[in-house]
């Protein structure tokens, strides 16, 4: 008998992190893997693959189907890559709980580091925080669109269409990719806000639904993650605006730090505040930050 309706993506990373989110919930309710029935649901975001996200709808176009069969009852949860999720939800879907995160440091392939490509090399890449990063660094670089999954990138790569792209240590390790590419640290590349994390959307007036999953909720990344978005949301970044955050915790101590640039990584300010997990963290530091920002980083947010 199944148990409990799993939506997600098909690609080969949503459905290991949707294996992940069952192999959880077996282990905590002693449940068997077929008590739980994965219903695979394309997106948009699957199907258009030729366009920046920011062009055709943004992280909606990830999670729309999700929210329709969600809502509809057609699934009990949705399985997510929490960075592909938008700030703001539907009122009646709840994020229910988040996995342990994982490495949330970004990977470069084609090169040991961003000072070894040569001049004016070719570098692929879908993401404007990455994008703006990489020209802060290195304003010689040519930055051309680069969408697909995982392999779709990898076999892009190797095709000699770019010379390096960037992709998410915590997709590549989940795909037992442990060793294809080299982490960037945090303090030459800040990660997008929740990269590493996976969640768990339920409606919101599904009690059953919670108690399950409250089961297997890492709070830690619950708080950190939380905190992100709460940046995301005081700043009212959209796919345009290049922002950086990541959040840390020590006892109940939180810290955040967050960066926001121009698209041409011309110009940039970064920052970060302490406090608890109870305080409002996101608001105090998008409030800092935009004060400091020069007007090329400011105008790109509303907050």
């Amino acid at each position: 008998m199944v148990r409990l309706r799993l939506g997600t993506r098909g690609s080969p990373l949503a459905l290991t992190q949707a294996g992940m989110v069952r192999d959880a919930l077996c282990a905590a309710h002693g449940w068997r893997p077929d008590d739980i029935e994965t219903v695979v649901i394309r997106t948009t975001g699957d199907r258009v693959q030729d366009r920046a996200l920011a062009e055709i709808g943004g992280k909606a176009l990830w999670t729309k189907e999700l929210d329709r069969a969600l809502l509809a009852g057609e699934i009990d949860a949705a399985v997510h890559s929490m960075k592909d999720v938008e700030t703001m939800r539907p009122a009646a879907i709840r994020i229910a709980a988040m996995l342990p995160r994982a490495d949330v440091r970004d990977r470069l392939i084609g090169v040991a580091a961003i000072a070894d490509l040569s001049h004016a090399a070719t570098v692929g890449t879908s993401s404007p925080r990455r994008r703006a990063q990489l020209l802060r660094q290195r304003p010689d670089l040519k930055i051309v669109l680069f969408r697909g999954n995982v392999d779709t990138r990898l076999g892009k790569l190797a095709a000699g269409e770019v010379d390096a792209t960037l992709l998410a240590a915590a997709g590549l390790d989940r795909l037992g990719r442990t060793t294809v590419g080299h982490a960037v640290p945090t303090d030459t590349m800040l990660p997008a806000p929740a990269q590493g994390a996976v969640g768990i959307e339920v409606r919101a007036d599904d009690a059953a639904a919670h108690a399950l999953f409250a089961a297997i909720d890492d709070p830690a990344t619950h708080a950190c993650v939380a905190a992100e978005r709460a940046l995301l949301a005081a700043l009212k970044a959209d796919c345009h605006s290049p922002v950086a955050a990541l959040a840390s915790l020590s006892g109940e101590m939180l810290t955040l730090r967050g960066e926001l640039l121009a698209e041409d990584g011309a110009a940039q300010v970064e920052g970060h505040v302490e406090g608890t997990v109870a305080d409002d963290l996101g608001a105090r530091l998008a409030a800092d930050l935009l004060a400091r920002a020069p007007d090329p980083v400011r105008r790109l947010f509303a907050g």
